[in-house]
């Protein structure tokens, strides 16, 4: 076929550029998308950075918040202490402090559902009843009735008093009375270390001086009650204080600062789209400038192509027939080497076979028939089909019987003919087991026969191993194994073709296979020299041989470990030297994964 060198340059040409066009606006597209992202991000940059300060406000107006409360609660528990704690509330202490409340605090906490700590209901009323004794107090009801009245239209919605061991000995919430907080923080911090401590609530009902109220946010704080003229720690306060109105203010201070950040962010958008519309108009352009260019170039080069293709025509011409034998050559080299590979062993069967057919054949001359019989026997004869020989049975026993009159011993024309078809049936059984081993005919991955391939492998290898090697086989039960017969027909051999050159005089090679589970194994031990110990870590290393230079590549351990590898198995040696070496392939049954197609 002629070359036809403007056509292809055309071709080729045009799907170049077609490349990098496609390329060009690939790039393009990249790049627009780049610009693009990055607006995005710079965009979603400044909204978080919006939307940050906006937190960032309104959690420092939260801090401010607590912190201003907090102080204002420490000058009203001042305030309470000096006007209540030395004449109503030290006295009652006194004598709340005198009911002992160890047995209480001495019941066990039991971890609830959550994993937490929590009292048992027996601690709860075992408190319980330490609070209505606290309110059977003389002096409790005129405590609480001044308590009420001092905090009545004010903004502490709660009060509680704790002695030094954490027993609320009063609450504006009569219920909480008696109970044990000796072990929150908050009350811990106050009592044990004198340092205020607030924490900022949502409460959807909450008790109040007021009543029950709703959906109130509000700073609780637990605070130390110094002693009047000194700083002893005679007990503690909790002071809860509605800052609903102030959070409210926050909230909507916070939600114009995020009003105002989403409107510059809209505009900073419309500003990016903008931008991108024009960062893509000049990408237009200049795909269509490129575009322009390169037709320019593909014209001038079809120009000089044309020129040249009438030169390589000539050319072509004067190297046609030299190509011609060139490829015959190699055609019949490649020919030559598949024939080389099998006829040493179609020799013999060839050689006794031609050398009977031509002893009867001198017999049938030397005999006196007629020539009716000769013909049938040459029409028997003729039936002869490439490479293998059919004969017709009953027509030549006939044609026995006649050759028989003759003073002919059929008997030994029979024994010859016999080994003929003896000889015939050993070449068939050769290309059969040639054809099995390549398996050129089948599919890459096949439920196989195990030990039949290994029987194949072992039956062309002895067609090549010295006769001092013996070849043993000792198969065991197995179940067809999900694999790449023509692959690992390769390994076996090749593991065969090492253990074969490791023997040095008489040797036997034995090969065994056996099932374990859901895996199969394979055998191929030698009695050879072993493997020293300083070559034994590098035998699957790729291009490693410890044979002469041109003899061994290194290649077929390594290709052998790949194969059994991609077939999800392993393959382990043991050596000792002047005994032997045992490789030992292990495969699974069934493939989790497809194995990839053989080359």
């Amino acid at each position: 076929m002629r070359f036809r060198l403007v056509r292809y340059f055309t071709l080729a040409s045009l799907g170049m550029f077609g490349l990098v066009a496609l390329s060009l606006i690939y790039f393009e597209r990249e790049q627009s998308q780049f610009y693009k992202q990055t607006n995005d991000e710079q965009l979603a940059f400044f909204g978080d950075v919006q939307q940050s300060f906006a937190k960032q406000q309104e959690d420092a107006a939260r801090r401010d918040l607590l912190t201003i409360h907090e102080a204002g609660n420490v000058n009203l528990t001042r305030l309470f202490a000096n006007a209540l704690w030395e004449r109503d509330f030290a006295p009652f202490v006194a004598q709340v402090q005198a009911i002992d409340v160890t047995g209480c605090q001495a019941i066990a906490d039991v971890t609830d559902d959550k994993g937490k700590k929590a009292a048992p209901p027996e601690k709860k009323a075992c408190f319980a009843d330490i609070g209505k004794r606290i309110m059977a107090l003389p002096g409790f009801k005129a405590i609480d009735a001044k308590v009420f009245d001092s905090m009545k239209k004010s903004t502490v919605f709660k009060i509680k008093v704790f002695d030094l061991r954490g027993i609320t000995v009063y609450s504006s919430e009569h219920a909480q009375i008696g109970e044990d907080k000796s072990f929150n923080a908050g009350w811990r911090s106050a009592a044990f270390d004198g340092v205020p401590k607030s924490e900022l609530t949502h409460r959807g009902k909450f008790s109040a001086f007021e009543g029950v109220v709703e959906n109130r946010d509000l700073i609780g704080s637990y605070l130390p009650v110094l002693e009047p003229g000194s700083s002893r720690i005679v007990g503690v306060f909790e002071v809860y204080s509605d800052v609903t109105p102030f959070l409210k203010q926050i909230q909507q201070t916070s939600g114009q600062i995020r009003s105002t950040a989403t409107d510059n962010q809209k505009k900073l958008g419309e500003a990016a789209a903008a931008n991108q519309d024009a960062v893509d108009a000049t990408s237009y352009r200049q795909l269509a400038t490129i575009a322009g260019l390169l037709l320019l170039l593909f014209a001038a080069l079809l120009v000089i192509v044309r020129r040249a293709e009438k030169i390589i025509q000539q050319q072509e011409a004067d190297r046609a027939h030299a190509h011609q034998q060139l490829a015959q050559s190699e055609k019949m080299a490649s020919l030559g080497q598949m024939v080389a590979g099998v006829a040493h062993q179609l020799n013999t069967p060839l050689a006794f076979s031609q050398n009977n057919i031509l002893m009867v054949k001198d017999a049938l001359q030397s005999m006196e028939l007629p020539m009716k019989v000769a013909g049938r026997l040459s029409s028997i004869l003729e039936d002869v089909d490439g490479d293998k020989v059919t004969i017709k049975v009953s027509q030549l026993k006939a044609n026995l019987d006649k050759l028989q009159e003759g003073n002919v011993d059929v008997t030994m024309l029979q024994e010859m003919l016999k080994d003929v078809l003896g000889g015939i049936d050993q070449m068939s059984e050769l290309v059969v087991n040639l054809r099995d081993f390549t398996r050129l005919d089948r599919a890459a991955t096949t439920n196989a026969d195990l030990n039949k391939a290994l029987h194949t492998v072992a039956y062309i290898a002895q067609t090549v191993l010295p006769k001092n090697i013996e070849l043993v086989e000792e198969y065991g039960q197995l179940p067809s194994v999900e694999c790449n017969p023509s692959q690992l027909n390769q390994v076996f051999l090749n593991l065969i073709n090492n253990a074969a050159q490791a023997i040095e005089g008489p040797g036997r090679i034995r090969i065994r296979s056996f099932a374990e589970g859901d895996q199969v194994h394979v055998e191929v031990q030698d009695n050879g020299r072993g493997i020293p110990d300083d070559v034994l870590p590098h035998i699957f290393d790729l291009y490693y041989t410890t044979k002469p230079a041109g003899e061994g590549t290194g290649l077929g351990l390594a290709i052998a470990r790949n194969i059994v590898t991609e077939h999800g198995g392993d393959i382990t040696v043991s050596t000792r030297i002047g005994v032997g070496t045992t490789f030992t392939v292990t495969l699974p049954v069934r493939q989790e994964a497809p194995l990839a197609q053989a080359a």
